[in-house]
């Protein structure tokens, strides 16, 4: 069981989040579309892999676990490359992570029936969970809410981004897909910190700083 002491801030968790979608989906996102424009798609491609490797091989040398979604990040952009390195193909690149997301929806949906939805799976990597936490009717609500949310979000990204690779040019269609997918993750990241920050702070799961009352003159 996680002692009282020992759970994070507000702060903290927030700050782990952000650290995690930098280096997982900001970083490499940026690295693609700069080599993109400067040295071509192939350059971009394993210029991102190379990024999302490096960041992994870092922490185990500096003995730290990877998040969940870097892993998850740097396997889905392997099977990518070796996927358009295989056909010859980029547009096969470009079409998978629409396909993927449209499948990871799917998959997030499956897992509302089961008693560990997606999102409680990846909680972990972000909050210290045990047992007794995992059972709280709240925290199973949210767990199972928060998963449909982004079920729905996958789905409705790779619908948009389909039509984004089949309409626009190369260049437009990765700033433009960088760009939104980055601001609908962001406001799905703070939709998901608001809901459990709600839930935990109802829970006693987070340290509230509790200002002194200054002494009267």
């Amino acid at each position: 069981m996680t002692a009282t002491g020992t759970r994070p801030t507000l702060r903290a968790v927030v700050r782990r989040v952000a650290l995690s979608l930098l280096v997982a989906c900001a970083v490499p996102g940026a690295l693609f579309y700069t080599c993109l424009r400067l040295e071509g798609v192939w350059t971009a491609i394993f210029v991102a892999l190379g990024w999302s490797y490096g960041a992994i091989a870092w922490r185990a040398v500096t003995g730290r676990r990877p998040s969940g979604l870097l892993v998850l990040t740097a396997l889905v952009m392997t099977g990518r490359t070796l996927v358009a390195l295989l056909t010859d193909s980029t547009y096969l690149y470009f079409l998978q992570p629409i396909i993927s997301d449209g499948l990871l929806g799917v998959a997030f949906i499956a897992t509302l029936a089961s008693a560990r939805p997606m999102v409680a799976r990846l909680a972990g990597d972000f909050y210290p969970m045990d047992d007794e936490l995992r059972v709280r009717p709240r925290i199973q609500r949210l767990f199972w809410y928060l998963t449909l949310m982004w079920a729905l979000l996958c789905i409705g990204k790779a619908s948009a981004t389909l039509w984004l690779l089949e309409s626009q040019s190369l260049q437009t269609f990765v700033l433009v897909k960088s760009v939104s997918v980055l601001l609908l993750n962001g406001l799905a990241v703070a939709a998901t910190i608001g809901a459990a920050t709600l839930v935990a702070r109802r829970e006693g799961l987070l340290h509230v700083r509790v200002l002194e009352p200054v002494p009267a003159a």
